[in-house]
């Protein structure tokens, strides 16, 4: 999988797109805090970039996006590559990837609850919205190895992170708001998926050479 090299230059290397894809990004994070704010309340302030996963997921692309900025009027192989951009690069490809198909797969997993009797109108954008949206996480994960570098640390942090957050999530409640208790399936499956997510990341993003 990944983006055509002509529509990753078109988007990343021109200020007009660019502005626009980092002001799409800033109002699907707000979206998102908002679905969330109802039950932040209940989980501890430090944990909220944990809890709240696709916001933070978004935050991070943007802010990997940002580093653009300064690069704009070159070509995306001369964007500037340092290990901290490594592991910011990394994290967020794999925050993407992992919430984009975790949702896809809480959401069928858990089909009935949102579409079972009583009918409830709301489903409609519960399940259908959601779920493109969060398919076009993956779609712009995509457009990071146009850019990014990883390296083994970077990888390495950002599958820590990520079973961290499975951890938080099944191990103390802090999954994403679902409409049903997740069962063991779902557990292994999300699992899974920071693995996934990591390995696609090292397959997609090229390795840093320099310092």
């Amino acid at each position: 999988m990944g983006i055509p090299e002509r529509y990753a230059r078109y988007y990343l290397e021109n200020a007009p797109s660019l502005v626009w894809l980092l002001v799409v990004n800033a109002a699907a994070i707000l979206v998102g805090i908002r679905f969330y704010v109802e039950t932040m309340p209940a989980v501890p302030t430090f944990l909220w970039p944990l809890y709240a996963d696709s916001p933070t997921a978004l935050a991070l692309v943007a802010a990997s996006l940002v580093t653009l900025l300064p690069n704009l009027g070159n070509r995306l192989d001369e964007a500037p590559q340092n290990r901290p951009l490594a592991y910011l690069h990394t994290i967020a490809f794999v925050w993407l990837v992992k919430m984009g198909l975790w949702t896809f797969l809480a959401l069928n997993l858990g089909f009935p609850a949102y579409f079972g009797p009583p009918w409830d109108p709301a489903a409609v954008w519960d399940y259908w919205g959601i779920l493109l949206t969060h398919l076009a996480f993956v779609a712009e994960a995509y457009l990071v190895p146009h850019y990014g570098t990883t390296t083994r640390g970077a990888l390495a942090a950002a599958l820590a992170l990520a079973l961290v957050n499975d951890v938080l999530d099944y191990w103390f409640g802090f999954h994403p708001p679902l409409r049903y208790d997740p069962g063991p399936l779902l557990v292994a499956a999300t699992v899974a998926l920071s693995v996934l997510a990591v390995v696609a990341a090292d397959r997609s993003l090229d390795r840093l050479h320099r310092p």
